[in-house]
This record gives structure tokens, C-alpha cells and sequence, in this order.
């Protein structure tokens, strides 16, 4: 007796096709199927471009106003200053405003690429160390440890690292690491920039460390799975032919992955310059002034803008709100050349052949 007998089905069964399978033949099948995946994909593709420059033109129209009545100046002077509410309505270049309206921009420009700096000069060692120690000397169980605390710090949000920074962290480097610092910095003229009043923990380094904590994860977690993608032939061809872990790391290990490292630098650099609630929270808040050593009270742009929103509300003219989308356009503009650059180096530097070996 055959085993193969047909399967008897009720009738019309062999009709039957489950939801999704439909779904997915009309979506695929013919032709007509293949354009709607493509039209799909363009659009996906398309969508971030389009509103980038959705963002992009709102700023400009919103900023006309600042652009026409500030000019130049914006980008030399450090006054900033709305009018008096009280003050009469007068017009200047065809921009209405209130009577004494001034408004400088160098403070906040200042402050956030010092910010920025500072902060990725102790953030990208740090991370690549870190790094580089998870992958290659921890065990693998607490490497996964220490891995999913990077993710967790990653997300962590911006007003709880601000609120530690205020209410811990600050004080503690304004006691106990700035004094020390600042009695022992040479009295030299670049020294100088490390003496002086240390403050209450409010200013450039505490915000410049509150953002190297929370850009660190970030470069770190991406530099992590960079190293774990390198082949293990080049290394081992590295130990063999006489080098130490530190030269592997340093002629194989690193150059292999250096695109990844300056694209990881720019994913946490991008974190800094736009860095709000938390650099609010601990730089003090001083408009108009330029830090004048490593622990003075300062500004960035973002935190300028989410401290100043408010009032700048009360401005009957709205001259203020528009300066504030100004700043907001040379945000934008900043970040944005510090991405095109970072891809210049990255295209510049890619397909540089890998150095093995004592010679190079």
C-alpha cells in the first residue's frame, strides 16, 4: 500500500492563502510589485534629506529678521541684550525692534566649541582605551558587563548626568581636583589658562566633563564592535612576527579601524556641540561672557537658547525669538561643517595600506 496518497482536503481549501502571503505577493509579485519596493525605498532614502532641509529653510526664513538687523557684528560682539519692555518701538535697517536692542553671538560660539574641544580631548582616548580593554583583557563575562553599562549610560537622560553634574559631580572637581590643579599650574603664560578662581563647580571644565560622560559610551560601544570585526589573522601575523599587544593594537589593530573611529568622534561630537539641558544645568549661565580660564562661568549656544526661550517670548517686536533662530542656524551650519569634514578625512585616509610590522 502506497504511502504517498494524495492528502484529501475539504473543498475549496486549495484555494486558501493565508493574509500575510497575499499581502506579500502583492506586494512582490509582477512587475508592479518590484516599482512599488523601489518607490518605497527612494522615499525611505529621501525622507531624512527632505527634512533636513525642511529644518534648514525654516531656520533661515525664521532668522531674516536677526540676519538683517545684527549683520556682521553678530559674530563680533559679546553684548546681549534685548531693549528695555518698557522701551519705545524704533525701526533699523527695516526691522522693527526694541530701543537699545544689542545682540553678539561670540560668547555662545566660543563657549560651545570650547565645551566641545575639551570634551573630546578626554572623551576619544578614553573610549578607545576603554575599548580596547573590553575586547582584549576582560573576561568575557564581565566584558558583557561593562559593555551593557556603556549602553545603559548612552541612554541615560540628559537631565539626570545635569542634575548629578550640579548637585555632585561639580562640587566635588570645585574642591577637591580644581584647588589642586590650579595652586600647582606653572606660572606660565598657557599655564595660566589652569589658575585662578575655581569657583562653586558651575563653568567650562565641569560642563566640558559632563559632556566628555556622556559622549564616552557612545564612541566607546562603537569602537568596541569596530575592534571585534578586525580579522584575527592580521594580529596573530602581528604577535608572530615579534610585536607587543601595545604595537599590534597600535600599527594593526587601531589603523585598521580608523574610519570607524573618526565616524564614532563625530557621532559624539555631534552629542556635544548640541548638548542642551544638561550644559544648562552646570555652566552657569553667563550671557555675554567669554570663560577667562579653565573654571569661569559661560555659555553654549543650545543652553542660550533653551535659557533665553522664555523671555524672549515677552519681546513684543520678536526680534529676540528670531535672534535665537539665528543662533540655532549657526548650530546647524558648525555641526553640519564638522561632518563634511570628518568625511573629507575619512575619505582622504581610506585606502591607505594597512603598516605591518617594524619598518613603517
Amino acid at each position: 500500500m502506497s504511502s504517498h496518497e494524495p492528502e484529501t482536503r475539504p473543498e475549496g481549501a486549495a484555494a486558501q492563502v493565508p493574509p500575510s502571503r497575499r499581502a506579500g505577493a502583492a506586494i512582490t509579485g509582477g512587475h508592479g510589485g518590484a516599482n512599488t519596493i523601489k518607490w518605497i525605498g527612494r522615499g525611505g532614502a529621501l525622507l531624512p534629506t527632505l527634512a533636513l532641509g525642511f529644518v534648514l529653510v525654516v531656520l533661515i526664513v525664521e532668522a531674516i529678521p536677526a540676519i538683517k538687523f545684527n549683520g556682521f557684528g553678530f559674530f563680533t560682539k559679546s553684548i546681549w541684550n534685548e531693549g528695555g519692555q518698557y522701551n519705545p518701538v524704533v525701526t533699523t535697517n527695516g526691522v522693527q525692534h526694541l530701543q537699545g536692542a544689542q545682540y553678539g553671538a561670540v560668547p555662545e560660539i566660543v563657549g560651545t566649541l570650547q565645551t566641545s574641544f575639551i570634551a573630546m580631548l578626554v572623551a576619544v582616548p578614553v573610549s578607545i582605551g576603554a575599548a580596547m580593554m573590553i575586547v582584549e583583557r576582560l573576561p568575557r563575562r564581565l566584558a558583557t558587563g561593562v559593555g551593557m553599562f556603556l549602553e545603559t549610560l548612552a541612554g541615560m537622560p540628559s537631565v539626570v548626568i545635569g542634575l548629578w553634574g550640579v548637585l555632585t559631580f561639580g562640587p566635588f572637581i570645585a574642591h577637591h581636583v580644581a584647588p589642586f590643579v590650579a595652586r600647582n599650574a606653572p606660572d606660565v603664560p598657557f599655564f595660566d589658562w589652569f589658575r585662578g578662581d575655581t569657583g562653586v563647580g558651575q563653568g567650562l571644565l565641569t560642563s566640558s566633563l559632563i559632556l566628555a560622560v556622556m559622549i564616552i559610551p557612545i564612541i566607546a560601544a562603537t569602537t568596541r564592535d569596530l575592534i571585534r570585526g578586525v580579522p584575527l589573522l592580521p594580529r596573530e601575523g602581528a604577535i608572530a612576527l615579534g610585536m607587543s599587544d601595545f604595537e599590534c593594537a597600535r600599527r594593526v589593530t587601531l589603523p585598521w579601524i580608523g574610519n570607524g573611529i573618526v565616524g564614532a568622534s563625530v557621532l559624539g561630537l555631534a552629542r556635544a556641540l548640541g548638548e542642551t539641558i544638561a550644559v544648562a544645568m552646570v555652566s552657569g549661565f553667563a550671557l555675554g561672557h567669554v570663560a577667562t580660564n579653565l573654571y569661569g562661568v559661560m555659555t553654549t549656544i543650545a543652553a542660550t537658547i533653551v535659557n533665553y526661550l522664555e523671555s524672549a517670548f515677552l519681546d513684543p517686536t520678536n526680534l529676540a525669538l528670531h535672534t535665537l533662530a539665528e543662533l540655532g542656524l549657526v548650530l546647524m551650519v558648525i555641526t553640519l561643517a564638522t561632518n563634511i569634514l570628518a568625511r573629507l578625512l575619512v575619505r582622504r585616509v581610506t585606502g591607505v595600506a594597512l603598516p605591518v610590522g617594524r619598518g613603517f
